[in-house]
């Protein structure tokens, strides 16, 4: 198929409904596409290739009847390997879909491979001693982020025009910035995570795709949103359908800034060049912006989230060990994993407790908040992609965490609170590097950030394809 990687997903669907290709032709041309690419950045780490040809014979009556799609490795598709970027889990094969992923291939979309992923979805680069590095197609020198930066990678480089990623503390948004593309985190009970778990760290995490076009991730969350039977979620409930409502105006919308990053940490100059060109842009739009400071003891949530993090990590880490018979070790883990399950087994269950009671009372404080307040408009990260190997989670645990710091600092709060955020693509660096600008609403307001995502893509249109050397 002729310029196949110029297409989004809906684009590719509507030429499948009109019968202008199909499936077979669809997977073929994102297969070449894979094998062309994949071996320059290593987003796909395992190809299902057969697979989706004999898929692609077949496909669903699905809206995305035939559109090639890849599932992040941290996530379920029955028969094929989910090596959660680890060493650990290099040999589990499940025998079942997760719920999510029965959605996707309900929607008619063809699963072509598995993407990279940080060792247990802990990092916020993709750079496991499992999978390998990952590299961001804008440059392959830097990190496309993490964790869901094999799905950025293969959809800013046109292997796919969207991409299964997940998000626990800002990893659907944070590969998004990096590489140039669009990432929404549904808010709390948005999406299921079933079957093999009711929630993910303590309900921070939650699951939706990378896409290079905002109607895209409008689409795709229409074919995955909503609760399934058991889960401890209802979520909100949206009978319409974002996709057929993100032409909609939004209207007047009030929007604080707060470009300090929650680590303490300088926010970086370009980041900031960012917020403020768009902000701008917001104002001649008539929304009206204003900067504020988030009522916010960063100290204590940080605290909070970090321990609801550790003992999850440690449960997941554990329980693999348990079946293995074996205890955790570097034989088997990377430094910063390790070191995330020792601290988690230190923790009491009043610990967890206390840290869960503290997060249900920051939603509390920021649904006060945003009363007032429509839209909270931030960086997406504390600085531009960093290159491979500056976040080395075998580095040194002490300055691992503080360079950490000074990358990841504005995500987190979101998954704390349940909210939604996006990330869009706003901004380049000087040497063309993608920067993100973020945006949070009230909870189950995905439809605000759509809207106002769509707006922007009108005014401030930005790449859609990386152009590899």
């Amino acid at each position: 198929m002729k310029d196949y990687e110029k297409y989004d997903a809906v684009a590719l669907a509507e030429l499948v409904r009109t019968g202008e290709v199909t499936p077979a032709e669809l997977v073929d041309a994102a297969i070449d596409r894979a094998e062309s690419i994949n071996p320059k950045i290593n987003a796909i780490v395992t190809p299902t290739y057969d697979m989706a040809r004999e898929y692609a014979e077949r496909p669903p009556q699905g809206p995305l009847r035939g559109v090639p799609f890849l599932v992040k490795d941290l996530n379920h598709v029955a028969g094929v390997p989910t090596s959660m970027g680890s060493r650990l889990f290099q040999d589990y094969v499940p025998d079942h879909d997760g719920h999510v992923v029965m959605r996707f291939k309900n929607a008619g979309l063809n699963i072509i491979g598995k993407t990279n992923t940080p060792e247990v979805g802990l990092a916020a680069t993709t750079e496991s001693v499992a999978l390998g590095a990952c590299r961001n197609p804008w440059s392959t020198d830097h990190t496309p982020g993490g964790s869901s930066g094999g799905a950025a990678a293969s959809v800013a480089s046109g292997i796919v025009p969207v991409a299964h990623a997940t998000d626990g503390g800002g990893s659907i948004r944070i590969p998004a910035s990096c590489c140039g593309l669009v990432g929404l985190k549904p808010s709390r009970g948005r999406t299921p995570l079933g079957p093999d778990v009711g929630e993910g760290w303590g309900g921070m995490s939650t699951g939706n795709v990378v896409s290079r076009t905002v109607r895209d991730s409008a689409a795709l969350l229409d074919t995955i949103q909503g609760p399934m039977p058991g889960d401890p979620y209802g979520g909100p409930s949206d009978s319409d359908s974002f996709l057929t409502r993100l032409n909609d105006h939004p209207g007047t919308l009030r929007i604080a800034i707060d470009c300090r990053a929650f680590t303490g940490h300088d926010t970086h100059p370009e980041c900031l060049d960012a917020v403020q060109k768009v902000a701008s842009a917001l104002a001649q739009m008539g929304h009206l912006i204003d900067e504020q400071a988030l009522p916010l003891d960063h100290e204590e949530w940080g605290v909070a989230v970090g321990s609801v993090i550790f003992a999850n990590v440690a449960h997941t880490v554990l329980a693999r060990c348990t079946t293995l018979g074996i205890e955790p070790s570097l034989d088997y883990l990377e430094r910063n994993t390790l070191r995330s399950v020792e601290i988690g087994q230190q923790l009491s269950a009043t610990n967890y407790v206390k840290a869960i009671q503290r997060m249900h009372q920051l939603s509390r404080e920021m649904a006060t908040f945003m009363e007032n307040w429509d839209v909270i408009l931030s960086p997406t990260l504390v600085c531009p992609p960093v290159k491979i190997g500056w976040l080395d989670p075998n580095d040194d645990p002490d300055v691992y965490g503080a360079r950490f710091g000074g990358y990841w600092g504005f995500t987190n709060l979101y998954n704390a609170t349940g909210q939604p955020a996006i990330s869009l693509p706003l901004h380049r660096t000087t040497d063309g590097l993608p920067v993100g600008v973020q945006f949070a609403a009230r909870y189950g307001e995905e439809v605000t950030l759509l809207q106002l995502g769509a707006q922007l893509e009108s005014e401030l249109p930005w790449p859609l394809i990386a152009q590899l050397e």
